[in-house]
């Protein structure tokens, strides 16, 4: 097989399967993001993580990007708000382990652990940086306790991420 173009991707990405001893780890409140494949790494194409969230953890607002996501559940249980309904209605979804949930770039939503335990999944942003950008900003802000929700708002319009405000009740 030959390839009519070189690969994407940075020489990091040559060291297959990822070794999760050396992958670095952000901690975005209780959420712990563990990064599997970096946009540097995908030459922009993607940022790949693992996301454990506590119960009750997850962002507290419906938001809007243009990156597309994948999440595929591995443990417990992730509850997905996703405004995409007749006249923007927000639809509640629960997904367990092994289910997978596509999210088109540009829809309202956001996902939340609503469950007892601690959940799980790999997620897959694509393009990747302007989420690994908010990732890593926020966690720097959050370094010495929760930032403003002024330095949030910023960090999400300087990375392309419109908060649109609390979740409503589904179907609503």
């Amino acid at each position: 097989m030959t390839l009519d173009k070189s690969p994407v991707y940075s020489g990091d990405m040559d060291k297959l399967p990822v070794d999760r001893s050396s992958c670095e780890h952000i901690l975005m409140g209780t959420d712990e993001v563990t990064v599997l494949a970096s946009s540097a790494g995908t030459g922009g194409a993607l940022f790949a993580v693992e996301i454990r969230m506590r119960p009750g953890g997850g962002p507290p607002v419906l938001h809007r990007h243009e990156p597309g996501e994948v999440y595929h559940v591995t443990a417990g249980e992730f509850t997905f708000y996703v405004g995409d309904g007749p006249d923007g209605a927000v639809r509640r979804v629960t997904a367990r382990a092994g289910d997978v949930v596509p999210l088109a770039g540009g829809v309202p939503h956001t996902v939340r652990n609503e469950s007892a335990g601690d959940a799980t999944a790999f997620v897959v942003h694509a393009p990747g940086a302007p989420m690994e950008g908010f990732c890593r900003a926020v966690a720097a802000a959050a370094a010495d306790g929760p930032p403003a929700m002024e330095q949030v708002l910023g960090i999400a319009a300087a990375n392309g991420i419109t908060l649109l405000g609390p979740v409503p009740a589904a179907g609503s």
